[in-house]
């Protein structure tokens, strides 16, 4: 921790040293624009702002100076940072695959559900009939049965019985671990296998599941704009930090513990 707030320090006194060195400055106007805009994406108005940085232990002055180190630091690294900064189609891509890593578990996706619940106190060949009615109903949908009919007949889900086993259009996130792991290498219309599920002790079910739509996720030319931003707002930071490095280039700091 202390080490990390000796390096923000350097790295502040750089860029002061920097920006001197530039002639760049922040006036009165720069900043006082900076808080309302500050204040205006947080939907308070500025002198609400200033209360809350307050009430966060920072007087007024410690506020702005905060700021106006900002500002400052924004100005420098388009000066000094922003024309190292290309960006290609390809950067764009690499910045997708990313999001879509982080953001899949968000995907909506609609899957059609059988329940058939299993009683906990009844004899261990009543509970293997069931899973062996489960397993012929898996063959008879992959075989091109009506889903829809066979929820009707089978189902004990009374909810959804009349939606062929859907709740409609839901985020990946909101299905069980189970019935996701399940449908993730499916294709839409297919059928996972028979998965075995409790919602707690006393309820085990057997659930077939159909992938009725395949999981919505937009392709890389619908959000090419929004890519290719976050691309370059990576590769900003990259190079901003290669810069630092470059400034801290030869300076020696004494740590003293």
């Amino acid at each position: 921790m202390f080490r990390e707030l000796l390096n923000r320090m350097i790295d502040d006194r750089l860029e002061e040293q920097a920006a001197d060195k530039a002639h760049l400055s922040v006036s009165v106007d720069e900043l006082d624009s900076a808080i309302r805009n500050v204040a205006g994406q947080a939907k308070m108005a500025p002198k609400d702002l200033i209360a809350e940085a307050k009430r966060q232990g920072l007087t007024e002055q410690d506020y702005r100076d905060e700021l106006r180190r900002q500002v400052l630091e924004g100005k420098l690294v388009q000066l000094r940072v922003r024309g190292r900064v290309k960006v290609s189609d390809e950067d764009g891509k690499v910045a997708y695959a990313r999001w879509l890593r982080e953001n899949g578990e968000q995907v909506q996706v609609d899957v059609r559900i059988l329940a058939m619940r299993v009683s906990p106190t009844g004899s261990p060949e009543v509970a293997q009939a069931k899973r062996l009615l489960a397993e012929d109903i898996v063959k008879r949908a992959r075989a091109g049965a009506d889903f829809c009919k066979l929820v009707s007949d089978y189902s004990d889900d009374t909810q959804t019985v009349h939606t062929c086993g859907s709740r409609g259009l839901l985020p990946m996130s909101a299905l069980v671990p189970e019935v996701q792991n399940a449908v993730r290498p499916l294709k839409e219309g297919e059928t996972t296998d028979v998965i075995s599920y409790n919602t707690n002790p006393t309820d085990p079910a057997l659930l077939i599941v159909q992938l009725h739509t395949t999981p919505k996720v937009p392709t890389y030319l619908e959000v090419k704009d929004q890519m290719m931003d976050r691309a370059f707002g990576d590769a900003m930071e990259r190079q901003r930090k290669t810069w630092l490095a470059e400034l801290r280039h030869g300076v020696y700091v004494d740590v003293r513990l």
